[in-house]
């Protein structure tokens, strides 16, 4: 019996090459600024058009700023590629969601809230983020610039097939710990290259028990175990999710989908490569204290020693000790977005913590939702009105703080606690210094000007 990625992968491969790679169909790519300005590039050398244009969605997310939007960019090599790629699209008659525009917003957010990403596809992107939306149910990954011409060209792309892991986690999550604590749980026991050449799907009560949301990040952040990807089994949690969106099937031929959707899962006596099993218990708010996601512990955790030279290189970039706790260290900024917490029930979380309190003086805090999509939610619910009474503002969307591609840097030397996906040495601006955290912990350090345990606040 088949795995849930062998079912999606078999249906959409067009041809086996002998001792070779897969010819696999794509059902969806998306196209930011950054990785696209090549591809597009070669493709007009070869006299090419796009074979399914209409497959193709286009925006510009890296570069933008995330204030004056309705201004020129004043970084002139931000500028060139966001008005290289609207001019691309236009040229090659894709669809694009320029700057301002209320579709407009991170790729990996916008994808999943328009229902451009729908269970049983695969989809692409040049950005290694792109395993986001496996949550869907779908077989996503992230490829280079070569392979974006190569879909382009012909709507397929040659990939060796990952091998299949599951992951299960068993129980219920505490009282402050979310999908974001999950994921770098998981990255500091299997380390940022344990599921280097697999596929993974998440499984067990937790992840049925995650919303929409909370799934999108987990699959975010597969990348960052060194898998080609991670998915979850589409079930009702996602089918109420997709309903009604704007490119999601209507009428008659949602019940056709739904009826496939259903079978969107690894058999009883599915055979993984690979099977790891975790329990809830034992995943408290976790924090990274160095240059990798996968140097992490939980929030009440000392740093743990180790006689590796990389190890140490690392903690002396962060400027901590081994065998130290971090609860109560002083940080500089806070950054809550990016494509891996920058949905709305993430400004939920982080406005249940800041609520009736103020932000701490010392800490510089950006909050950038998704997408404009999510800006507006944040507005209809009076998230908006709860965080200005506690003296933080709400950003135009973005990547933002979380790649040093806009303005939004870190300074040398400073501590962010951060929502993002990497903390490597200058991710966030060089000589920045990142601690990845979920965004309780990230309110809780708002309001604190210190590291904290959300719980604490709860």
């Amino acid at each position: 019996m088949n795995t849930l990625f062998d079912k999606i992968w078999d249906k959409h491969v067009v041809q086996q090459v002998e001792d070779g790679p897969t010819q696999l169909y794509i059902d969806r790519m998306y196209c930011h600024e950054v990785t696209s300005p090549q591809a597009f590039e070669g493709m007009r050398s070869r006299g090419l058009k796009c074979f399914r244009p209409e497959k193709i969605y286009c925006m510009p997310d890296h570069n933008t700023p995330t204030h004056d939007q309705d201004k020129p960019i004043e970084d002139p090599v931000s500028a060139k590629q966001v008005a290289a790629l609207e001019q691309n699209a236009k040229e090659f008659g894709l669809t694009h969601y320029g700057m301002m525009s209320k579709d407009n917003g991170i790729i990996h957010v916008v994808g999943p809230e328009k229902g451009l990403s729908l269970p049983g596809m695969t989809i692409v992107c040049g950005d290694s983020h792109t395993s986001t939306h496996g949550a869907m149910g779908a077989v996503a990954f992230g490829i280079g610039t070569s392979e974006v011409e190569m879909v382009m060209a012909s709507q397929c792309i040659l990939q060796q097939k990952p091998k299949s892991m599951r992951i299960t986690i068993n129980g219920t999550l505490q009282k402050g710990v979310t999908a974001k604590d999950v994921a770098l749980y998981l990255m500091a026991q299997l380390t940022t290259s344990g599921a280097t050449g697999y596929f993974v799907e998440y499984a067990g009560e937790v992840v049925r028990n995650l919303s929409m949301e909370g799934r999108l990040t987990l699959c975010n952040l597969s990348i960052e175990m060194g898998a080609r990807g991670g998915l979850i089994a589409p079930d009702q949690v996602t089918f109420d999710y997709v309903k009604g969106k704007e490119y999601a099937p209507k009428g008659e031929a949602w019940d056709k989908a739904l009826a496939y959707w259903k079978t969107l899962k690894s058999g009883d006596d599915a055979v993984f490569d690979k099977e790891l099993v975790f329990d809830a218990k034992d995943i408290e708010p976790r924090i990274t204290y160095g240059t990798n996601p996968g140097m992490g512990i939980g929030i009440t955790e000392a740093i743990p020693t180790m006689d590796d030279a990389n190890f140490k290189k690392a903690l002396n970039y962060m400027g901590f000790k081994a065998g130290e706790k971090l609860l109560g260290k002083p940080i500089d900024y806070v950054f809550l977005g990016a494509c891996t917490n920058g949905r709305i029930e993430d400004f939920r979380a982080f406005a249940s913590i800041v609520k009736g309190r103020k932000k701490a003086d010392n800490v510089v805090v950006w909050l950038v939702p998704g997408s404009w999509a999510v800006r507006k939610q944040i507005e209809k619910e009076g998230l908006d009105k709860v965080l200005a009474d506690a003296g933080f503002e709400i950003r135009q969307p973005g990547c933002s703080a979380c790649l040093a591609m806009n303005d939004d840097k870190v300074p040398a030397g400073k501590y962010a606690v951060s929502t993002s996906n990497r903390n490597f040495e200058g991710r966030q601006g060089p000589g920045s210094r990142t601690i990845l955290a979920s965004p309780l912990v990230a309110a809780a350090c708002a309001v604190t000007g210190v590291i904290t345990d959300p719980r604490e606040l709860l």
